[in-house]
């Protein structure tokens, strides 16, 4: 699979991850990676687990998720 942004720009390269919001297929340079703490039923009196999860999207997405 190609990357999507790439491709717009007349590239060619491997694509690495796939965006969760929108689904575009990307790659190493595009991909942006946020780790966020999952909520929910962890161990007795605890909401939150200890790790936090990954989530990768693609750099229009991940601007609209931090835009105001």
């Amino acid at each position: 699979m190609v990357c999507y942004e790439c491709a717009q720009l007349g590239r060619e390269e491997v694509a690495v991850a796939v965006c969760r919001v929108c689904g575009a297929a990307v790659c190493i340079d595009h991909v942006r990676t946020e780790s966020k703490a999952l909520r929910g039923p962890a161990s007795p009196g605890k909401v939150t687990h200890d790790r936090a999860a990954r989530q990768l999207t693609c750099p229009v997405c991940r601007a609209a998720e931090v835009s105001p």
